[in-house]
């Protein structure tokens, strides 16, 4: 087995600093490699999430190859161990939680970290994860003996499940369109946020850092009485994207939880869906969605910077 890791910048070698303190993103799965006995290679990747102390500058990411015939949730837990004392090493404290992309993996890796005691959180919400392995599917296995290339068979395409309305008790008074300049987004952490999910914002597809006056679109609901606790709500939903289905608008949240929003005209869900697409294009799919009270709150009880990546 071999295993590798990224450490994070060290800002100053004599001082002491408090451990940092960063939930983790999960990938144990297959890859396109022959192993020498014919079978699959099997990787667990493991990194700090794109918010908190990685918006700082700080990463954490830890990679190691698992035998085909030792995928099971012991040598998962046995794996976890590991990572947890090569974080300590650089700085980080052990994750609160613990975000696992993949459903079919989910009950695997549930056993394992219920052991550790890692809250686990079936996500798509795994940002850092996704652009990892994205690197890694580009620049590391390639060059990796036994690498299959060329066109593989595209997974089975999972059933889309309908979007459900929302619960009346996280239905806001309103909602309404809102765009925002990169620039704003890049001073995020200074706003006043009750319920944060913010991301260090992405380079854009020609490596460069995003044009900061780039409008991402976004959404904003509004209640007057219960924005708070709507945020909260939302906030344990784990939402990943905004999306335009047919006539509909729709949080898709979790590993495969879809929310109605509302229902659109025709031309205003056609609108809707050309920006949706074009921020996957120039602005690795940036999305925002805000809670408030009203139009002219000042802060926010609820912001999330959001991203239309693929799934898999």
């Amino acid at each position: 087995m071999s295993q590798a890791t990224e450490a994070a910048p060290s800002s100053s070698a004599g001082t002491a600093a408090s451990p940092i303190q960063a939930d983790w993103e999960l990938d144990y799965y297959s890859r396109p490699i022959l192993e020498p006995d014919g079978k699959k290679r099997w990787e667990l990747l493991i990194c700090s999430s794109s918010s908190g102390a990685e918006a700082s500058g700080q990463r954490f990411r830890w990679a190691l190859n698992c035998p085909a015939s030792s995928v099971n949730s012991q040598w998962l837990r046995e794996a976890l161990e590991q990572a947890l004392a090569a974080a300590a090493e650089q700085g980080f404290a052990a994750p609160r939680k613990l975000r696992c992309w993949r459903a079919s993996m989910r009950t695997m890796v549930q056993r394992a970290a219920e052991t550790l005691g890692f809250e686990l959180v079936p996500s798509r919400r795994c940002y850092a994860l996704v652009e990892w392995l994205q690197e890694r599917q580009a620049t590391v296995y390639p060059a990796e003996e036994g690498y299959m290339a060329g066109p593989l068979a595209p997974p089975p395409q999972p059933i889309q499940p309908l979007a459900v309305p929302l619960p009346e008790a996280a239905r806001g008074d309103s909602w309404s369109w809102a765009s925002l300049p990169v620039a704003a987004l890049r001073d995020a952490a200074d706003w006043e946020v009750s319920f944060p999910g913010l991301l260090p914002l992405p380079d854009g597809p020609d490596g460069q850092p995003l044009d900061p006056e780039w409008m991402v679109s976004g959404l904003r609901l509004f209640s007057a009485s219960r924005s708070l606790a709507i945020a909260g709500w939302i906030a344990g939903l784990e939402p990943v994207r905004l999306e335009v289905s047919g006539g509909q608008l729709v949080l898709e949240a979790g590993l495969e939880d879809r929310w109605l929003l509302g229902n659109l005209e025709v031309e205003e869900a056609a609108a809707a869906a050309e920006a949706f697409r074009a921020a996957r294009e120039q602005a690795a799919g940036l999305q925002f969605l805000a809670v408030q009270s009203s139009p002219e709150q000042q802060g926010f009880d609820g912001f999330w910077i959001l991203r239309d990546l693929p799934d898999g």
